[in-house]
């Protein structure tokens, strides 16, 4: 058992595809699967389950992925240990967040402070976010919605009302407040699944026994306030899209009477990653932009 081989079963567990795995790895599809079928060989246990061309992974290729990525991600965290001690290139920072443009200003600041650091984001919903934490892909996620777990930790950086936003001629549109049990009946523009706004609506929802209407889902968020005032449905934002729209909004605001319709931006790192000082100066920077406190 070798480094590559657990490298190469990593891929192959994260995409359950072996093409793709090989795609990812830049190697020949033949000698991934090989890898994988000597792997299962060594350990005296299969790790994926196959029905034809198709794989997944099975009980004991999940209990091995764990301590697989607990090792790669020791090992990475060393190799960048080393070379921020040996003074080796001004090193790089990684974020994975549901959205990027929160990250703007604190990524311009960030280029001032450390022009030659390379810098890598990912767009990712929760569960990638998670995935990218354990295995050391990522310094930091920025997550909108909770993010915890053993080994983690979080740092609120700023907590903001999340409001209804409706198109300008629909019949809550001259109302201040709703209760979610007043929208059983309406249309929603949202995310897909796994990101907050389609987190929040689908709890607050559930927590008065409904489940919303979606009409339309994706992964541009900014496009709700258009869509909506194009009349497709209804939809929640954060209070920050309001104030940045002032005048030219498209739509027109409500305050849900819920007691916890707002979102929470949180920065979450690994306890026992090695943050190197450029990491350390993305968090400084991060709670100075965005903790209203530090402003």
């Amino acid at each position: 058992m070798d480094l590559l081989s657990l490298r190469y079963f990593q891929a192959v567990a994260r995409h359950e595809h072996i093409s793709r795995a090989a795609e990812e790895l830049r190697v020949a599809q033949p000698s991934v699967s090989r890898t994988i079928i000597r792997l299962e060989s060594e350990l005296g246990v299969p790790l994926f389950d196959r029905r034809g061309r198709r794989i997944r992974l099975n009980e004991h290729g999940e209990a091995f992925l764990r301590r697989v990525e607990r090792v790669l991600a020791e090992l990475d965290d060393a190799r960048r240990e080393a070379a921020d001690a040996s003074g080796a290139g001004p090193g790089r920072v990684a974020v994975a967040a549901e959205t990027l443009v929160q990250l703007a200003s604190v990524l311009a600041a960030f280029r001032r402070y450390r022009p030659g650091v390379s810098v890598r984001l990912f767009q990712a919903p929760l569960d990638e976010m998670r995935r990218h934490l354990r295995t050391a892909e990522v310094d930091f996620a920025l997550a909108s919605q909770p993010l915890s777990g053993p080994g983690l930790c979080t740092l609120e950086l700023v907590r903001e009302e999340v409001l209804l936003a409706v198109p300008p001629g629909h019949p809550l549109a001259g109302r201040e407040r709703v209760t979610v049990a007043e929208l059983a009946g309406e249309d929603f523009v949202s995310t897909r699944p796994g990101l907050w706004q389609r987190a929040l609506l689908e709890r607050l929802f559930a927590r008065e026994g409904l489940v919303p209407r979606v009409v339309c889902e994706g992964d541009e968020a900014a496009a709700t306030p258009e869509l909506i005032a194009a009349g497709l449905g209804i939809g929640l934002m954060p209070a920050v899209a309001r104030r940045t729209m002032a005048e030219r909004s498209p739509v027109a605001w409500l305050r849900l009477d819920s007691p916890d319709c707002h979102r929470t931006l949180t920065l979450v790192w690994r306890r026992d990653a090695h943050l190197s000082p450029a990491a350390q100066e993305f968090r400084r920077l991060a709670q100075e932009h965005l903790m209203p406190s530090a402003s």
